[in-house]
C-alpha cells in the first residue's frame, strides 16, 4: 500500500523524506509485526504489540472471565497503535479530505482548519459510538452505582482496556502529526493544549482506576466536540450557515454542567462512602480525601478554563456579527442614496448654459420699472 504523494525523491531520512513518507514507514512497521505472527518463534513477541497484556482469569458461577490490568507493557501496545493511527490519518487525508478541498478551493488558512476538523469529526464520531457501545454492553449506563462501588476497578474487561489504549495511542500520534502536517508556529501552542487536555484526562482515569466515570465523561465530551467540528465544516462550505454553532453552544454548556455534576457525585460523594479508604499503589487504591480533593480541583479548573475560552469565542463571534451587520447597513444606505434620481432644471445643460427643450436659450424675464 503506497499513499498518493508527490513523485519527488528526497534524501533518505531527511526532514522532507520523513514528512512525505511517514505513513509508508508506519505501514511497513505494522506489516512487519503482522508477518511476525506467522512464525512460531516471533509470534509471542508480536502479540505484545497487538493484544492488551496482563490478563487474569477470574472464576465466576458461569465459568471464567478474562480481565486485564495495566502495566508497563501497555506502552508497547500503544506504540503499535500509534502507527495504526498515523496510517488511518493519512488514508483519510489523501482519499477523502484532499478531494473535498480541491472542489471547495479554500484559502490556505481555511484549508488547514478544514483538514483539522475533518480528521476530528471522523475520530470523535467513531470514538463516541464505540464508547457508548462499551458503556451500554458493560452495564455502566443502567447501573450508575457501579461507577464507584467496589472501587478500585483494577480488573478491566477486554473492550474497556482496548478502548483506553486506542484513545491514548490516537492522542499521542497527534504530537508527531504537528511536525508532519507542518502546522504553523502560532497554532502549535493551541494544538498542544488541546492534546494535553485529552491525554491528562484519559491517562488519569486509566491510571487512577476511574475508567467507568471516564467512559461516561468521554461520551459527553466527544459529542460536544463532534458538533463543533461539524459546524466548522459546514461553515467552511457556506459562511452563512451558522445554525450548528448555536446547537453546539447549548450542548457545550450542558456538557460542562454534567461533567461537574457527575464528577462531584462519583468522586466527592460516591467514593467517600466506599469502605476501603487506604492509599495503596500495589492494589491500585487512590481513594483518600486528599487524592479526591486533588482530582476534583483539576476537573473544576479544566471546566472553568474551557468555559472561559467558550465565552471569549462567543464574544468574538458576536462582535464579528455586529460588524458585519453594520457594514451591510452602511452598504445598503449608500446604494439607496446613489439610486435616488437627481432633480435637474428644465431643459438641459450645454457649455454651462441651460438650454430649453427646443434647443434655444431661455430668455431672461424683464422686470417692469416701478
Amino acid at each position: 500500500m503506497a499513499f498518493r504523494r508527490r513523485a519527488k525523491s528526497y534524501p533518505l531520512f531527511s526532514q522532507e523524506f520523513l514528512i512525505h513518507n511517514h505513513a509508508d514507514i508506519g505501514f511497513c512497521l505494522v506489516l512487519c509485526v503482522l508477518i511476525a505472527l506467522m512464525f512460531e518463534a516471533t509470534a509471542k513477541t508480536a502479540f505484545l504489540f497487538i493484544l492488551p497484556q496482563y490478563n487474569i482469569s477470574v472464576p465466576t458461577a458461569d465459568g471464567e472471565l478474562v480481565h486485564y490490568r495495566y502495566g508497563l507493557k501497555d506502552l508497547i501496545t500503544i506504540l503499535f497503535y500509534i502507527f495504526i493511527a498515523i496510517i488511518l490519518h493519512m488514508v483519510l487525508q489523501d482519499y477523502v479530505l484532499d478531494k473535498i478541498n480541491r472542489r471547495l478551493h479554500l484559502s490556505k488558512v481555511k484549508h488547514s482548519k478544514f483538514n483539522e476538523s475533518g480528521q476530528l469529526v471522523a475520530f470523535h464520531l467513531t470514538s463516541m459510538i464505540w464508547c457508548l457501545y462499551v458503556v451500554v454492553t458493560e452495564g455502566y449506563l443502567s447501573n450508575p452505582r457501579s461507577w464507584w462501588e467496589n472501587y478500585p476497578h483494577v480488573f478491566l474487561p477486554f473492550q474497556v482496556k482496548f478502548f483506553y489504549l486506542c484513545q491514548l495511542a490516537y492522542w499521542l500520534h497527534a504530537l508527531p502529526e504537528l511536525y508532519f502536517q507542518k502546522v504553523r508556529k502560532e497554532e502549535i501552542s493551541r494544538h498542544l493544549r488541546y492534546i494535553s487536555f485529552y491525554l491528562m484526562h484519559i491517562a488519569g482515569a486509566y491510571l487512577l482506576n476511574l475508567t467507568r466515570l471516564g467512559l461516561i465523561l468521554l461520551v459527553l465530551q466527544y459529542f460536544a466536540e463532534f458538533l463543533f467540528h461539524m459546524a466548522r465544516l459546514f461553515y467552511f462550505t457556506d459562511e452563512n450557515n451558522e445554525k450548528l454553532f448555536n446547537a453546539w453552544a447549548v450542548v457545550f454548556v450542558v456538557t460542562r454542567l454534567f461533567t461537574l455534576t457527575l464528577s462531584v457525585l462519583v468522586i466527592g460523594f460516591g467514593l467517600d462512602r466506599v469502605e476501603n479508604q487506604a492509599f495503596d499503589i500495589e492494589k491500585g487504591n487512590f481513594n483518600t480525601p486528599l487524592a479526591r480533593l486533588f482530582v476534583l480541583s483539576l476537573v473544576c479548573l479544566f471546566q472553568a478554563w474551557m468555559m472561559w475560552h467558550f465565552i471569549r469565542f462567543q464574544l468574538r463571534r458576536w462582535r464579528e456579527y455586529r460588524n458585519e451587520q453594520s457594514a451591510r447597513q452602511r452598504a445598503a444606505a449608500l446604494t439607496k442614496q446613489q439610486s435616488k434620481p437627481v432633480k435637474r432644471e428644465s431643459g438641459y445643460h450645454e457649455n454651462g448654459v441651460v438650454k430649453a427643450e427646443n434647443g434655444t436659450s431661455p430668455r431672461t424675464k424683464k422686470l417692469k420699472s416701478p
